[in-house]
């Protein structure tokens, strides 16, 4: 069989004896969602080498998920923000001066897959879109889910390690510590809900329009917490005015991600869209309400807790999905996915 082309490729893998394992470097430099959805590797690789040292290699920003993690030994940054490529060339002489045992990039990225293919490490295991995965010790097939056969963003991350560990499937966790919990004890009411109205992309975003009718019929006994990064907190306080609910909270920017999740966990219902508050919702299985416009669930990124809810558009609109991923803008013009979702269907989920 050729050399790294499939997950029955085990060569290198059976080269390197179960209890000799002392190093795993895990990549994911994407965004909060696509961070969280490679916590199952984390779980799966300390649950079969409870010794080992596992490291995680993210973009800067997302470092406060991993606060305290006992399981994690090392966060590495990279700065994408500023000097990018000059950050992406000091990361690779950290990573190379270490030696992993094993490298898993779960990017099918030109600067990940170099990073991955010159780490000096025992075995580089990657994506076989990655441009680069024709250097990789094993590369692992890449497939998007269908409606007739989907498949979770989870799973494809844990093809990367199944040869190291077994089959099952591992949702995705977060660990928020004590500290967190203590920190949102003054919001916790016997009755409350959070919601997450904002997005990177436009087309995932449901309107502002629709999440502030959405609150304004909401029952007047309920807490309503907006969550969101530091810069959503506009606008999330122009939803909170325009809703003219005085029992709306506007903390997007005032909670860390821990602490956010803290929140989540206990909340009556989350209400999310199609983006990072979704997937912190199912680390926390926390009850989640998930609203997709542009994008469908069978694409592999849908929520994972016990109690979840899909609410989409139930027109049949043969625009829909304009894309794997979210637009800056509706193709169309006129982003029908969002604006007919009847605000009754997050209602009567209170």
């Amino acid at each position: 069989m050729p050399k790294g082309d499939s997950l029955a490729h085990s060569i290198t893998f059976a080269s390197i004896e179960k209890q000799k394992l002392k190093s795993f470097l895990i990549i994911q430099t994407a965004f909060l969602g696509d961070v969280i959805l490679a916590t199952p590797l984390i779980e799966k690789l300390h649950q079969f080498y409870p010794d080992a040292k596992i490291d995680f290699l993210i973009r800067n920003g997302n470092e406060g998920l991993f606060e305290d993690h006992p399981f994690i030994n090392k966060v590495l940054i990279w700065n994408k923000e500023q000097n990018k490529t000059k950050n992406l060339f000091s990361l690779l002489k950290q990573v190379r001066k270490i030696k992993y045992d094993y490298v898993i990039n779960l990017q099918r990225f030109v600067s990940t897959g170099f990073l991955t293919a010159f780490s000096n490490s025992k075995c580089k295991i990657g994506f076989n879109k990655n441009p680069f995965s024709f250097l990789f010790t094993n590369k692992i097939k890449h497939v998007i889910g269908t409606l007739s056969h989907p498949k979770h963003e989870c799973e494809r991350n844990l093809d990367t390690i199944q040869p190291l560990t077994d089959s099952k499937f591992i949702k995705p966790r977060l660990y928020p510590s004590v500290k967190h919990f203590e920190n949102i004890k003054k919001y916790i009411t016997e009755k409350y809900i959070c919601i997450a109205p904002a997005s990177v992309w436009f087309t995932k975003q449901f309107q502002k329009d629709k999440w502030i009718e959405f609150i304004q019929k909401i029952d007047s006994s309920l807490t309503i917490y907006l969550l969101g990064g530091k810069s959503e907190h506009e606008f999330c306080e122009n939803i909170r005015i325009e809703s003219n609910n005085k029992n709306c909270i506007n903390l997007s920017g005032k909670l860390s991600m821990l602490e956010s999740a803290s929140l989540m966990e206990n909340a009556m219902m989350n209400y999310v869209n199609d983006s990072g508050p979704m997937h912190i919702a199912s680390a926390m299985n926390a009850n989640v309400a998930a609203i997709y416009c542009s994008t469908l669930p069978s694409f592999g990124f849908d929520p994972l807790s016990d109690k979840k809810f899909i609410i989409e558009t139930p027109e049949n609109l043969n625009c829909r999905p304009c894309g794997l991923h979210g637009l800056k803008n509706c193709p169309e013009k006129h982003f029908k996915c969002a604006s007919t979702i009847n605000i009754n269907e997050l209602l009567k989920l209170i």
